[in-house]
């Protein structure tokens, strides 16, 4: 395994307790706790800084063929096709995930969701974020069965 191999496993593996806390024991106050500050996003950021900064050269070819716009897709690709990329794009989109799918829980937390709710959105929020987020739209309600307004 390579620098970049562990950054991916890094990157997965933190946002892993932060995830399982609110899927599992969502009211409990280590939860709350755990889910205060920005700890639960944060390791991801930073392996994606360490990442980009240790292999530069692909962003900073992604950026010059980005004044082109025929050429934004394949410079991505090239990007991507690459384990540092990959590795980066990874942390990003964890980072991403674990950020909205806290909203989604504190928002449930918020509005007293039944418990099959939180779970289901926490759990789509980590796995399928797309899923998770149109789930936690229909299904999260104010007490009163309103439609609940956003929470940020």
């Amino acid at each position: 395994m390579d620098a970049y191999d562990y950054s991916f496993f890094l990157s997965t593996m933190w946002v892993g307790p932060f995830w399982m806390a609110m899927l599992i024991i969502p009211e409990h106050d280590l939860t709350k706790k755990l889910m205060q500050g920005p700890w639960f996003f944060l390791g991801p950021i930073l392996i994606w800084w360490a990442v980009t900064i240790a292999s530069p050269q692909g962003l900073i070819d992604f950026a010059k063929d980005s004044t082109n716009p025929a050429g934004i897709l394949d410079s991505l690709a090239a990007l991507m096709g690459t384990k540092a990329g990959a590795s980066a794009a990874w942390a990003h989109m964890v980072a991403g995930d674990i950020f909205v799918t806290h909203w989604m829980w504190k928002r449930c937390m918020e509005h007293n969701s039944e418990r099959w709710i939180t779970a289901t959105t926490v759990f789509f929020g980590v796995m399928l974020m797309p899923v998770g987020i149109a789930l936690h739209i229909a299904l999260v309600r104010s007490n009163n069965g309103q439609e609940a307004s956003a929470v940020v």
